[in-house]
């Protein structure tokens, strides 16, 4: 099972430091010293209440990184949706291996599919319309990659991955730089053919700005629903928009119904909760 979406070295290098930071020192001593070596296992990971799965090639790289002689079988496609008790992969070979890095891999797998989950309940909200949910830079510092594959999981685009693959002008940009104009023909005049710029606008007239300017994006900073439909009517096609700014669940489908392009969300990777899954393990 395989992680196409990833450079398979950054993986392995994140799974082995995670199993580091648990390991420690001395190892497992628990499982160690209750635990006869020899000894053969069969454990099921299953999902405790429904959701959508992601992340089980990081819990398999935890398992095979402890024992690469384990078999690990997954149950479900990333991104399928389960209901409750369902299993999502077997793991079978030695029994201290199995649990020593039972742990490692659940935080993994309840993590990502716990963003995937929170992620396809937003883009089931706005379906009927023409807007793409996406996910921002607030993520946990170390897992970004991994947690943006998780929104991709879920059915959503990802933003930029870092301050280096897009131009994204804030407001703070604008402020040093001297004004949108001046913030936007720098960016322009500096980026290259393949870099997007993007710029942020709080206001209309900042906006009828940028469509005067030309820009690929705007990203409309915590508008109102009103500002929003006005935006659209302003832009006329002629840029991207996207609405950003405490967007939830409870707002989302009536900014989608806006008409704009985009509606990025901090929420679908600091705010998810996990979903709940569990090893059951049964001796061989």
């Amino acid at each position: 099972m395989t992680m196409a979406f990833f450079n398979p070295i950054l993986l392995e290098n994140a799974v082995r430091a995670a199993l580091d930071e648990d390991l420690g020192r001395a190892g497992d001593i628990t499982t160690n010293a209750t635990i006869p070596a020899h000894l053969q296992a069969s454990a099921v990971m299953a999902a405790r209440k429904g959701g959508v799965i992601a992340g089980l090639p990081l819990a398999e790289a935890a398992f095979r990184l402890i024992d690469p002689s384990l078999k690990f079988e997954p149950l479900v496609e990333e991104g399928a949706h389960v209901g409750p008790k369902t299993a999502v992969c077997r793991i079978t070979g030695n029994a201290r291996a199995i649990l020593t890095a039972e742990r490692v891999a659940l935080n993994y797998a309840c993590r990502l599919s716990g963003i995937a989950t929170m992620t396809a309940e937003f883009v089931a909200l706005v379906a009927h319309t023409n807007a793409n949910i996406c996910c921002t830079r607030k993520t946990t510092p170390g897992l970004r990659a991994f947690e943006k594959y998780a929104v991709r999981c879920g059915g959503a685009m990802n933003h930029r991955f870092g301050l280096d693959d897009a131009v994204l002008i804030k407001d703070n940009h604008i402020a040093v730089a001297g004004g949108i104009r001046e913030a936007l023909r720098a960016a322009k005049s500096a980026a290259g053919h393949l870099v997007k710029v993007e710029i942020e606008v709080d206001t209309l007239d900042q906006l009828r700005i940028v469509v005067d300017e030309g820009a690929d994006f705007v990203l409309l900073d915590n508008m109102s629903v009103a500002e929003m439909r006005e935006a659209v009517k302003i832009a006329a096609g002629k840029v991207k928009l996207e609405a950003s700014g405490g967007i939830n669940k409870a707002t989302v489908k009536e900014i989608a119904e806006t008409g704009v392009d985009l509606i990025s969300s901090g929420a679908l990777t600091h705010s998810a909760p996990i979903l709940d899954l569990g090893l059951d393990i049964e001796i061989g």
